[in-house]
Order: structure tokens, then sequence, then C-alpha cells
């Protein structure tokens, strides 16, 4: 299970003016804001901007300065490997290791969308007994019960953090992932190509 909410693209605008600077082509622009405050690029900096998208990392140094924020809520599982993406990226989470106690313990904490029936319900007694934990932790304060939480959460516990990327970032993530045996990588490839002018600057299609 993953989800993407709460996104907000920012900065195309300064993005495509700077993508202009090395020929001072400023003059060129033909970009504007629509009535609900989307920045729409016009046909002159649409063109320029994916002939720098396809030119490669050299050219395209306006990529990395269009930025997005996101919520992302996933599993232990999938941020263990979002990790491996460092440069450039920067995630703020709710914290396991101070509020993994504040709330009841569910099956809907836990991603399980793939788990077997047999699996399922096996899934079921690890909930109740971490809840059992949790309440004994409230009562006790014990750090032996507050450890027991901590190493006993299984994997698939979704975690929810606030994201900040670029396009660039997208790019090879998305070309990293798309294909990645974990059903949670296709929907966050999916949300990539929702982004404003995510299929012309990140997936690099073509006009046709």
């Amino acid at each position: 299970m993953l989800k993407c909410e709460r996104t907000s693209v920012m900065n195309i605008e300064n993005a495509i003016r700077g993508a202009r600077n090395p020929m001072n082509s400023w003059h060129k622009m033909d970009s504007s804001y629509d009535e609900e405050g989307d920045y729409i690029l016009g046909p002159n900096d649409l063109g320029l901007a994916r002939r720098l998208r396809k030119a490669g990392s050299d050219h395209r140094k306006y990529i990395r300065q269009i930025f997005v924020s996101v919520d992302i809520t996933a599993p232990l599982y999938w941020w263990k490997e979002y990790d491996t993406y460092k440069a450039g990226t920067t995630a703020n989470s709710t914290s396991t290791m101070h509020k993994i106690h504040s709330k009841p313990f569910e099956l809907e904490d836990f991603s399980h969308d793939h788990m077997t029936e047999e699996t399922l319900s096996f899934m079921k007694t690890i909930v109740s007994e971490l809840e059992k934990i949790r309440l004994r932790y409230l009562e006790t304060k014990d750090k032996k019960d507050w450890y027991d939480l901590i190493q006993l959460l299984p994997s698939s516990y979704n975690q929810m953090r606030t994201c900040t990327l670029n396009y660039e970032n997208l790019i090879n993530m998305y070309f990293a992932r798309r294909s990645h045996k974990l059903v949670e990588w296709h929907t966050f490839c999916q949300w990539v190509e929702t982004l404003p002018y995510g299929k012309e600057l990140i997936l690099g299609e073509d006009e046709s």
C-alpha cells in the first residue's frame, strides 16, 4: 500500500526563466498563469524544456529547480528502498521512537493488501499482541515493553513522511523503479506521471 497526498509543485516559472539564461533568450518566454494559479508553459518554453530534457543531465539543470513536496504513506519495507535516494531529497517522518505507543494498533496501520488468508490471520495475532504490549507500556512505562514494541514491529507498518524532491530526482527514481516487483513502486511511478508536465519533463515523452 502506498499513498501520495497533498502534492505541491513549485518554481516552474523560475526554473524555465533560468533555462533561458545561457542564451539570454528571456524575450522568447511565452508562459503564463491561468485563472486557477497554475503556470502554463507556452509553445516556446515547452519546446525549449523538451529539448534540454532530451539533451541529458548536463543541459537540463533547470529540472533540478522544479521542486515537489508530497506526503507519502508507505510501509517500512518500501521506505528502506526509498532511502537509497539521498541526494537532493529531504523527508520528515512520523516517529516510531517517540509516538509508537500513542494510538491503538489496528490492522489498517499495516500494509496487508497482498497477504494470503492464512498470513493475514497470523498478522491479526501480531497486531493484537502489539496492542497488549502497548497497553502494558502505558501502564508501567517499562523500557522493556517499549523495546518489545520496537523490535516486534513488522516492516509492513505504514509510516507517513513529508518529502521534498525535484524533477531530476524523480527522473532517476522513475526509470530505476518502474518495473520493480513491489507494487508500491508502480503506484509511486503512476503518481509521478500525474505531475505538471511530468510526461514531458520527467518521462521525456515526445509530442506525438
